[in-house]
């Protein structure tokens, strides 16, 4: 090193010093990388300057900060270089040569980046050249910047914790809140969607094929062509995700284990099973856009640990829903049984008292007998009433079939819990496509009506339903009867059979 060379290093250990203090004052990562390549360009005389981030699992640049060179340059020097963008294009184009210097930037043992200086600032009209010094300088001060680089990771990935925990905290929170199954499933989607930074989020869970079906998806589009899309068996995403082995995707659009019509849409992708006790909930899918940075493995581990919080969530969520369901339950079923048990045998006893009276009266006065006759059925067609509300209370207030068959059925089970026997349902043709919703209510009606009046009857140990949607009617045309039979005592008139029909 030569004495001015030497004069010229110690002149500039002061700025040395304050960039080292200050590349350290920054806490948030990219603002700190940003100051670093400032500095590092200013403290070296360098024009331009640009500090590549090394992406340790793939072994790519994944950012790129710089400084000294408009927008529109620093996207050309972002892009692989083709022989006329980029670095090596500039080079190609400029008339006179570059001076050049880089350095390596660590972070602890790990290669963080480089950071690399170009066209060293001088008298106009000289060409002047990065000295030793400069390049000692520089690694100074490269080292010094790995230290605040490390800080200010410790410190986003603080941040980035925090954020997921406060996420999964919320989302616990709504959860057992009361929102409903399709709900929870779409809180866990969008507050994943966020917080991973991603194009969607979305939930799959299994089907009765042994695929998987997106059933919730949260998305800044339309989501509407992403419900209902099915991984179908065999895909070995599937076979890792019903493992319960999570799945990381570099490329969606172009991962060979990707089989849905979607795919081509997204780039990075992280899919994480749902599983608590062992049982396999769900699926937990966060693509990013095509293009978008790789999930790093702070992301994958933060990432993680949500779904397993979320999938401990939407159990304990289903849990309190299946408690409340039966409390609900067994309300109704209290009050169904203080129907029968207190009111209906008040109003049955009634209405033997005023049969009896009716009956002694009959020969002294018509009159008399007749009101008395009138207030006897109003009364037996009250207790009709009060026990077809008695099964309707039996009855789950939700998740009613949507069909005329499992309206059926869920009728006749509930009169099993009264009638003490299940009684026997048999259906002919097609019922639930031949009868419209019209009719079907129509005889679900008169089918309560029937039960309940078999429940009145002494000693009733058979009821036999049956619907027949292939009945001719009188006038020929096709209709549906529906008929329930009973059995019962010789003071109740012995076996009953009554019947509806309707055209349809």
């Amino acid at each position: 090193m030569n004495p001015e060379s030497g004069a010229s290093a110690a002149s500039r250990l002061p700025m040395l010093l304050e960039a080292v203090l200050n590349v350290g004052s920054e806490l948030e990562l990219h603002a700190t990388l940003q100051h670093i390549v400032d500095t590092a360009t200013e403290l070296a005389g360098a024009r331009y300057g640009a500090l590549g981030v090394v992406d340790p699992e793939r072994g790519n640049i994944t950012e790129l900060f710089t400084s000294g060179i408009d927008e529109e340059t620093r996207e050309r020097i972002g892009r692989l270089s083709d022989g006329r963008t980029g670095l090596i294009g500039h080079l190609l184009q400029e008339p006179r040569p570059l001076s050049f210097v880089g350095v390596p930037i660590r972070v602890h043992a790990e290669a963080f980046g480089s950071l690399c200086l170009t066209e060293k600032r001088g008298a106009r009209g000289t060409t002047p050249r990065f000295t030793a010094d400069d390049l000692a300088l520089l690694r100074v001060f490269a080292s010094q910047a790995g230290i605040a680089i490390g800080n200010a990771r410790l410190y986003e990935t603080a941040r980035r914790r925090e954020r997921w925990i406060e996420g999964a905290a919320a989302c616990t929170t709504a959860l057992l809140t009361g929102e409903s199954a399709e709900d929870a499933l779409m809180t866990v989607a969008g507050q994943a969607r966020i917080l991973a930074d991603a194009s969607a989020g979305v939930v799959l869970q299994p089907t009765a094929g042994g695929g998987m079906e997106i059933v919730a998806a949260s998305t800044l589009d339309d989501p509407a062509d992403l419900m209902g899309t099915v991984i179908e068996p065999g895909s070995p995403v599937l076979e890792q995700l019903l493992g319960g082995e999570p799945v990381f995707v570099e490329d969606s659009a172009t991962d060979e284990r990707m089989t849905t019509h979607v795919r081509a849409r997204f780039g990075p992708s992280m899919m994480l099973p749902l599983r608590s006790g062992g049982k396999l909930i769900g699926t937990l899918a966060l693509p990013r856009r095509r293009g978008g940075p790789p999930y790093t493995a702070v992301d994958r581990l933060l990432a993680s640990q949500f779904a397993s919080q979320a999938a401990l969530a939407l159990v304990l969520a289903d849990s309190r829903q299946d408690r409340e369901r039966l409390a609900v339950f067994e309300d109704r079923d209290r009050i169904a049984r203080d129907l029968h048990d207190l009111v209906v045998q008040r109003l049955f006893a009634t209405e033997m008292m005023l049969e009896s009276t009716r009956r002694r009266a009959a020969g002294a006065d018509v009159g008399l007998a007749g009101l008395l006759g009138a207030a006897v059925d109003e009364l037996d067609s009250t207790i009709q009433e009060v026990r077809t509300t008695i099964f309707a209370l039996q009855q789950p207030p939700a998740d009613a079939p949507a069909t005329f068959r499992g309206r059926v059925l869920r009728e006749t089970a509930g009169a099993a819990t009264l009638l003490g026997f299940q009684p026997s349902v048999h259906f002919t043709g097609a019922v639930d496509a031949l009868v419209p919703e019209p009719v079907g209510r129509r005889l679900l009606a008169e089918l309560r009506g029937a039960l309940a009046a078999a429940h009145r009857r002494s000693r009733v140990t058979a009821v036999r339903v049956e619907v027949d949607a292939k009945a001719k009617l009188p006038d020929g045309r096709d209709g549906v009867r529906l008929t329930v039979t009973y059995d019962g005592t010789a003071e109740d008139g012995g076996g009953t059979t009554v019947s509806w029909q309707a055209p349809i």
